[in-house]
C-alpha cells in the first residue's frame, strides 16, 4: 500500500496539536513550507483552523510571524484580526466566542452551548470549527464547557429511548478509534455481565481516527450483533454479546464529524463526550481512560449524563476495556445516591485476587486482524478458552474486575 506523506500543514498539526505540554517548536524550514502551502489556497479550512488553534495556545515564536503573510498582519498577536482573516464565513454572532477562545479564556455554559449548536449545525465556518475544537483540546475543557457542548450534542439527537423494563442496563464505552496492537474483548465482557442478569449494550461508531485498525463498531458488525434502532428493539431478542448502539442512528450531526476528525488528525473533546452519551437511558456506565488524571473527570461526566453509577478502568490496553496484565491497573467506581451525594471506591487489580492473571508483558499484536479477533471471541464463547494464554487470561481478569465493581455498586445503591 502506498504511504502518502504528510503535507507541511499536517506535519505542523501533528507537532503542536498536543495538550498543554509535550509539543515541539515548529522548525524554521517547516514554517516556510507551511506558509507556502497556505498561500497556494488548496488546504482544507478545517485543517487550517486546527493548526492555527493549536498555534495560538502556544508561545508565538518570532519565526512564526512569517505566517502572518497568510493570517494577516498582527493576526498571531491580535485575536480580532485573526478572526476577521480566518473566520469571516462563520456566523458573526460567534465572534465574541471565537475571540475569547483565541485569547485562552474559558467559555460560560451559555457560550459553550451556543458554540456546540454551531459545531453540530450545517452552517458555514469550517475554519472556526477546526480552530475551536483544537483550542478546547489543547488547553482542556472546563466543566461548564463540557456541559454546554454535551447539551448541544443531546439537542441534536433525533430520538432517545426508554430504559429496558425490569433490568439494570449497562453501557460499555471505549475509545471509538479502537486499537492497533491488542485484541478487543468487549463482547466477552458484555457476555460475562449478561450472565449476571444485566442487560448490556456497547456504544460505538464509525472510526474517526487517529487509529484506524479495529474498533468496537467493526467487531459488533462482524459478529452480527443486533444494533438498536428504536424502542421496539429493546428486550425482544437475546444475543450473547448484548446489543450495539451506533452513534449515527441517534446522533447523525455528531457522526458527520467522523470525516472532519480524520482531517484534523487529533482527538477533540468529542472523543470524551461520545462515550458518555446515553440515548437509551442506561443505568450504569463502564468506560475507560488512558490518562490517569481523567479518571475522576470521566466519573463526573458520566454522572452529568444521567448514569446512576460509573465504573472507569485505568490503563486499559490502548485505552480499551481490556485491562493490562502487566501495569498497575484497576477501576474507579462511583454511585450517585438519592440525596445527590456521590460515593466512590477504587478496586486495585494488583491485589491478591488478581495475582493469578499477572504476566511479565502484555502481548503486542502485529498485523491485527478483525477476523482473528472474531475467531477468538467465538472460540471463547463456545469453549471458555482459545488456547491464546494472553487473550484468555485478560478476559478472566476483566470479567472478575468488572463483576467486583458491579457488586460494590449494587451494595452501595441498596444502602
Amino acid at each position: 500500500m502506498e504511504i502518502i506523506p504528510f503535507t507541511p500543514l499536517q506535519q505542523g498539526v501533528k507537532l503542536i496539536g498536543i495538550g498543554k505540554h509535550g509539543s515541539k517548536k515548529l522548525p524554521d524550514q517547516l514554517i516556510v513550507e507551511i506558509n507556502n502551502e497556505l498561500k497556494q489556497g488548496k488546504s482544507q479550512p478545517i485543517l487550517i483552523g486546527a493548526f492555527v488553534g493549536a498555534l495560538m495556545m502556544k508561545e508565538i515564536e518570532p519565526s512564526y510571524l512569517l505566517l502572518e503573510e497568510y493570517f494577516g498582519k498582527g493576526g498571531l498577536t491580535n485575536a480580532s484580526i485573526l478572526w476577521n482573516n480566518l473566520c469571516a464565513d462563520a456566523p458573526t454572532n460567534l465572534k465574541n466566542i471565537g475571540v475569547k477562545l483565541i485569547n485562552k479564556q474559558t467559555l460560560t455554559l451559555e457560550e459553550s452551548s451556543e458554540l456546540g449548536n454551531f459545531l453540530f449545525s450545517d452552517l458555514p465556518g469550517e475554519s472556526f470549527r477546526g480552530m475551536a475544537v483544537s483550542i478546547l483540546r489543547i488547553r482542556y475543557e472546563s466543566d461548564e464547557e463540557y456541559k454546554g457542548l454535551y447539551n448541544a450534542i443531546e439537542n441534536s439527537a433525533i430520538h432517545t429511548l426508554n430504559r429496558f423494563k425490569n433490568k439494570t442496563v449497562i453501557q460499555l464505552a471505549e475509545p471509538f478509534d479502537g486499537v492497533e496492537h491488542s485484541y478487543l474483548i468487549t463482547p466477552l465482557i458484555a457476555n460475562a455481565l449478561q450472565n449476571q442478569n444485566y442487560e448490556v449494550m456497547a456504544t460505538c461508531g464509525n472510526n474517526s481516527g487517529p487509529k484506524t485498525t479495529l474498533n468496537t463498531w467493526d467487531l459488533y458488525k462482524g459478529l452480527n450483533v443486533p444494533f438498536i434502532k428504536g424502542d421496539s428493539d429493546l428486550g425482544n431478542s437475546f444475543h450473547p454479546f448484548g446489543y450495539g448502539l451506533d452513534q449515527q442512528t441517534f446522533y447523525p450531526q455528531l457522526d458527520k464529524w467522523v470525516s472532519k476528525r480524520r482531517i484534523i488528525m487529533k482527538r477533540p473533546f468529542l472523543s470524551t463526550l461520545e462515550k458518555v452519551l446515553n440515548p437509551i437511558k442506561a443505568n450504569i456506565l463502564i468506560t475507560s481512560v488512558f490518562h490517569i488524571p481523567y479518571l475522576e473527570k470521566m466519573v463526573e461526566l458520566g454522572i452529568m449524563a444521567g448514569f446512576d453509577a460509573v465504573i472507569v478502568l485505568k490503563r486499559g490496553l490502548e485505552g480499551s476495556l481490556a485491562p493490562s496484565l502487566t501495569k498497575a491497573t484497576g477501576i474507579l467506581c462511583a454511585v450517585k445516591k438519592a440525596n445527590g451525594s456521590i460515593l466512590s471506591k477504587s478496586i486495585d487489580a494488583s491485589s491478591d485476587d488478581f495475582l493469578q492473571y499477572k504476566t511479565d508483558t502484555d502481548a503486542i499484536i502485529d498485523n491485527l486482524s478483525l477476523q482473528q479477533n472474531i475467531e477468538y471471541i467465538n472460540q471463547y464463547i463456545a469453549k471458555g478458552k482459545t488456547g491464546n494464554f494472553d487473550f484468555d487470561n485478560r478476559v478472566k481478569c476483566a470479567s472478575k474486575l468488572y463483576k467486583q465493581g458491579l457488586q460494590w455498586v449494587q451494595q452501595t445503591k441498596n444502602t
